[in-house]
């Protein structure tokens, strides 16, 4: 498996002058999937957790719906400089009668770790259909609950801790449990990463669940959610002007600014608690949480 952080020597330098010390970045590497033997897409990602990250990537292009519809995944030899192998291809295998997706040049996968899925020829391309809607979930989560999610989810990034450099992402329940949560120096990897370890356990779709966001919540961010059946999505940060309209459409609770004690909620308003009641769960989708998962 390749590096999660690098070693490097900086110059530092402050008000006491300037000096030579070590500093710890976080890795960035390319990832290959490949479906089939196939290339199908290149991304910038922080190694580990590939195959989540995979699944979770398929989910959200809408090729997979469950686990069961992929029969396995490796990693392909790749070999360094040195001869060693980088664990930067995998090849994921679909289960016979799973049609793959068309990778024409209109709807092309590269992408990187700072805007996700690029190049696709029409916003209509990207406006996936979910097989989950979020819509109907019931879910109520008190307002206090939301509100210690960032530091929830900062206490769990621990390769953020000597980096800095890495964004988070994390599935809670309605009453602030951690289920799961990744680190990525790609926003869209860290989501796609915490779907593909709850796709992987059988918690799709996630009813009664938040995914709290360690930036801001961009449109691909919504719309893995939308994917996933993600009711609620919180973020630290702004929401871009289409991510709130895709949440409206969809139904997702759209939660940004959150910090300290306060928040704007953009969208579905009524599932966040202001009373100090206590959270929810959906009647009859206990079952649909991805117990286990971490």
């Amino acid at each position: 498996m390749g590096r999660i952080t690098v070693r490097r020597r900086v110059r530092r330098i402050d008000p006491n002058g300037g000096r030579e010390r070590p500093d710890t970045l976080a890795a960035e590497e390319p990832l290959e999937i490949r479906l089939n033997g196939k290339p199908l897409t290149v991304t910038m990602r922080t190694p580990g957790h590939d195959v989540e990250l995979a699944h979770g990537f398929l989910l959200t292009e809408s090729v997979i719906a469950d686990p069961g519809q992929i029969s396995g995944a490796r990693y392909c030899d790749s070999p360094g400089p040195d001869g060693r192998n980088t664990y930067n291809v995998l090849d994921v295998r679909l289960a016979p009668g799973v049609r793959a997706p068309d990778n024409s040049v209109e709807r092309n996968f590269y992408t990187t770790s700072s805007c996700g899925v690029c190049g696709k020829a029409a916003l209509d391309a990207v406006r996936l259909r979910s097989s989950h809607p979020p819509a109907a979930d019931p879910v109520r989560v008190r307002a206090e609950t939301v509100t210690e999610l960032p530091e929830a989810l900062r206490s769990a990034q621990r390769v953020f801790d000597s980096t800095g450099g890495l964004h988070g992402a994390g599935l809670f329940t309605p009453t602030g449990e951690a289920l799961v949560v990744r680190e990525d120096v790609g926003r869209h990897n860290a989501v796609d990463k915490v779907l593909g370890r709850a796709l992987l356990d059988g918690g799709v779709p996630l009813r009664g669940t938040v995914l709290m966001l360690s930036g801001r919540a961009s449109f691909e961010l919504v719309q893995k959610a939308a994917l996933a059946g993600v009711p609620l999505v919180a973020a630290v940060s702004a929401p871009s002007s289409l991510a709130a309209e895709l949440a409206e459409e969809q139904g997702i609770t759209l939660v940004g600014f959150l910090r300290g004690s306060s928040m704007n909620v953009y969208t579905a308003p009524e599932r966040i608690s202001e009373d100090g009641g206590a959270s929810e769960l959906p009647r009859d989708s206990s079952s649909d949480h991805p117990e286990g998962t971490r």
